[in-house]
């Protein structure tokens, strides 16, 4: 008996040993995956990464750096945290700044701002990333809803966004970038040069207008040299399709009509042309009739397809039929009109000119339901609407830019939500983009007075241009249909290209 209880005592012996040795060694490994991994992948949540993502350069940014949890670094520079960098005294440096009162960071918050802006800025490409440096973008998931769907099995994170469960394993939270598509961040934009639009066959005069055609990936460029040209954009190549010359026809303006089957160019003349992209026929319009104007180089194309409406002489503004190509009727203001755009999908008109006035016209009725004072404007240089409406934007000849909410002024607040005094020489340009987050402002008058306005926060972007962009001096530009390019067209005859990184589509 003595020697079986001895033999179990130096079993059960053995036993606890085995499982203080299990214990230790399980310790040791989760030790080491602390090491290495920063914390256990057991103990890994997205959602709670998310919670302590680090925004780059506002709060308001949508995209996101998430910092590793519990992972050390091996050896700090001490000198570096005691290292002050001023960020509001050098124009290159103020991007980085989180606010905008914000004048000094440390030596180590001035090299991960430095490193951040370089990630958002130049992404690389997928193939040559490692899977711990692969981002996941929100565009390149199927199945992420917006912010208003919900689907089962999804999750609602912080920041708004879906995440769900059948993509989880693709995502790797120490390296997690999410990138919204809908809201523009403000302050950096995220833009690259492309090849010039017309790189192919550049104009030897200045480019007067530029415009994306809507249903193709084409764009047409019109200048003095009267030829009209149009280009197939890749961002690439950019191979021209076709150029039309019109003899003794100096182009001052062109533009597709809404459906993308025509083109009408203009000039200093009493006729026009209208060119014709399915049939390749040019079509020369005799003066309208019963009007003794000289020169129809100014127009809107109203986004119906019904009409185009020319500016005339003594504040008429001159509507014809886009499908007749006859005179319909005359609109009168009270002094000069200098500009003039379409809401409301073609049923408003707005006009703008020589008496500081912003007039409303309702084009089914051909009355002016409202007219208000343009603030601190004597004489009004350009006019532009949004897509959907809600804002426009007046341009004066001192240079000073007005946004107007369009219900509240028509309600008689007559106070421009923003003024923007960006400019010291004629606005002659206005731009919304195609979702009213960015108005281009822009005056010919001066070299590269060109500038990008974020909307709703109304703040200049603050890295482009920059002094080493070559805009030269921009007559034309336009934004793409999805937004993913601006083309400016400057008076050396170039089209400048860019690829607005926010924008998945062109």
């Amino acid at each position: 008996m003595s020697e079986m209880e001895t033999e179990r005592k130096r079993k059960r012996k053995k036993m606890k040993i085995s499982e203080k040795t299990l214990e230790r060694q399980a310790e040791q490994a989760a030790k080491l995956e602390s090491i290495l991994f920063g914390k256990s992948a057991r103990e890994t949540d997205v959602g709670n990464d998310l919670n302590g993502a680090v925004d780059i350069f506002s709060s308001s940014r949508e995209v996101a750096v998430v910092e590793k949890v519990g992972k050390k670094p091996v050896w700090l520079d001490e000198d570096e945290e005691k290292t002050v960098i001023r960020v509001s005294g050098i124009n290159r440096l103020r991007k980085l700044r989180k606010e905008q009162e914000e004048e000094h960071v440390s030596g180590g918050d001035y090299v991960s701002r430095l490193r951040a802006q370089h990630t958002v800025l130049n992404r690389g490409t997928s193939w040559a990333e490692l899977p711990s440096e692969r981002t996941i973008r929100k565009e390149e998931l199927p199945g992420w809803g917006s912010e208003s769907d919900t689907e089962e099995g999804g999750r609602e994170e912080d920041n708004g966004e879906l995440v769900n469960e059948e993509h989880q394993t693709l995502l790797d939270s120490s390296d997690l970038v999410v990138k919204s598509s809908s809201r523009l961040p403000h302050g950096v934009l995220e833009i690259t040069a492309m090849r010039d639009g017309n790189s192919e066959e550049p104009s030897n005069a200045v480019i007067q207008s530029v415009q994306f055609h809507r249903n193709a990936q084409i764009l047409m460029t019109a200048g003095f040299d009267k030829r009209l040209r149009l280009f197939q954009i890749d961002g690439k190549r950019n191979p021209k399709l076709q150029s039309i010359f019109l003899e003794d026809f100096p182009i001052h303006k062109a533009a597709f009509v809404p459906d993308g089957s025509k083109v009408v160019a203009s000039s200093r003349r009493k006729h026009y042309f209208v060119y014709d992209m399915e049939g390749g026929q040019v079509q020369k319009i005799n003066p309208l009739m019963g009007r003794t104007e000289k020169s129809l180089e100014s127009f809107e194309v109203s986004p119906d397809n019904k009409q185009i409406a020319f500016l005339g002489n003594d504040g008429y503004i001159l509507l014809s039929s886009l499908a007749t190509k006859q005179w319909v009727a005359n609109l009168k203001m009270n002094g000069s009109v200098r500009s003039v755009s379409f809401a409301e999908n073609g049923n408003h008109l707005l006009s703008t000119g020589g008496d500081g006035e912003i007039y409303h016209w309702d084009l089914r009725t051909r009355r002016c339901f409202h007219k208000g004072t343009d603030e601190g404007c004597v004489k009004s240089s350009s006019l532009a609407v949004s897509s959907d409406s809600k804002l426009f934007a007046t341009g004066s000849g001192s240079g000073v830019v007005n946004v107007y909410n369009r219900e509240a002024f028509i309600g008689g607040a007559t106070r421009p939500v923003k003024s923007l005094m960006n400019l010291v020489t004629t606005a002659d340009n206005l731009k919304f983009n195609n979702d009213s987050q960015i108005l281009a402002i822009v005056s010919r008058m001066k070299k590269n007075a060109l500038k990008l306005v974020h909307l709703p926060s109304y703040t200049i972007f603050s890295n482009w241009p920059s002094q080493q962009t070559p805009l030269h001096y921009v007559h034309s530009l336009d934004f793409s249909p999805g937004g993913g390019y601006l083309a400016v067209g400057n008076a050396v005859g170039r089209v400048l290209l860019y690829r607005l990184r926010h924008y998945a589509n062109a």
